[in-house]
């Protein structure tokens, strides 16, 4: 049964607010660091990561993980001081694996190799702390029982924890429509894409919530997948607003991890794989809520 909620007077950008009467968590974490997405005309990715982070610290977010791809420090080796950054602000650093490969397209054995590959840069940027924490790349765990199981048993066998996804929007799909309009000096579709960037949050929110009660009868803590983007870093202190006001408080990721929920483990081949709630909902054969993103209209935005 779903908790009795009360209704404040609270809105962002037009969106009615429903606060739980006991408190939700839910973790922030960021994918793709050190660099993620288009950037507009005249950012840095440095200027876009000490954005972020100064919004997790002016916003009193406890730490956050931050999940890195070293493969991009070939090409920009001066992007390490983005990670550098990070761990300033007091943020740790996870493994989403070296060059952010597709399971479906590799063996295990060169999939697990690709994850050891992203580790001298963690272990030497996280001393004394625990980067053993795992995201698989396009939350795609396998699409063969056989390479679900190696890779589970890889990560078991080297320390790693799965840092599983629990409420995502694909935030990501913004970033790119931001630089192009940033580059027309677009204001007014800018606008609209703020607009729509808290809608679908606040939709998902709700997806979210409601296929959570309905395979566990309650809500757990969430775990929101996020990008290093631009957009995301001009939007983070509305977001973190819009999480505010639907009742959230905000936790770490290993705490977040620590519900029991998260220890049940689909053990089925999904190509595609998906948050967390959605493999268990396979497994369950029960239909993801209704939901939509405006992918069209985005990928139209300033062209």
């Amino acid at each position: 049964m779903r908790t009795m909620k009360l209704v404040f007077g609270c809105s962002v950008l037009g969106i009615s607010c429903v606060v739980p009467s006991i408190s939700q968590q839910v973790a922030f974490t960021f994918d793709d660091l050190p660099a993620h997405g288009d950037l507009p005309l005249g950012e840095t990715r440095l200027e876009v990561a000490q954005s972020i982070v100064k919004t997790l610290h002016d916003q009193h977010l406890p730490p956050v993980y931050g999940f890195i791809n070293a493969v991009k420090l070939e090409k920009n080796p001066e992007d390490i001081a983005v990670l550098k950054a990070w761990r300033d602000a007091g943020n740790p650093l996870g493994n989403h694996a070296y060059s952010h490969p597709s399971l479906n397209e590799l063996t295990p054995e060169q999939f697990e190799a690709d994850i050891a590959k992203n580790e001298p840069v963690l272990s030497r940027l996280m001393i004394g702390h625990d980067w053993h924490w795992f995201r698989y790349p396009f939350l795609w765990e396998g699409d063969t029982l056989e390479k679900r199981h190696d890779v589970r048993t890889y990560l078991q066998k080297n320390g790693y924890q799965i840092a599983q996804v629990s409420l995502d929007f694909e935030d990501y799909l913004w970033n790119a429509p931001y630089a192009r309009c940033v580059a027309k000096k677009d204001e007014k579709t800018i606008e609209g894409l703020r607009a729509s960037y808290l809608a679908t949050a606040d939709q998902y929110i709700r997806v979210f919530e409601d296929l959570t009660h309905t395979l566990y009868g309650r809500d757990i803590p969430y775990v929101l997948l996020m990008h290093i983007g631009a957009f995301d870093a001009k939007m983070l202190p509305d977001l973190i607003d819009l999480f505010r006001k639907r009742g959230f408080t905000f936790t770490t990721l290993p705490e977040a991890m620590k519900d029991p929920v998260y220890r049940e483990d689909p053990d089925m081949a999904l190509k595609y794989g998906g948050a967390f709630q959605e493999q268990i909902a396979a497994t369950r054969h029960v239909k993801f809520p209704p939901n939509s993103k405006p992918y069209k209209e985005l990928e139209a935005m300033c062209r």
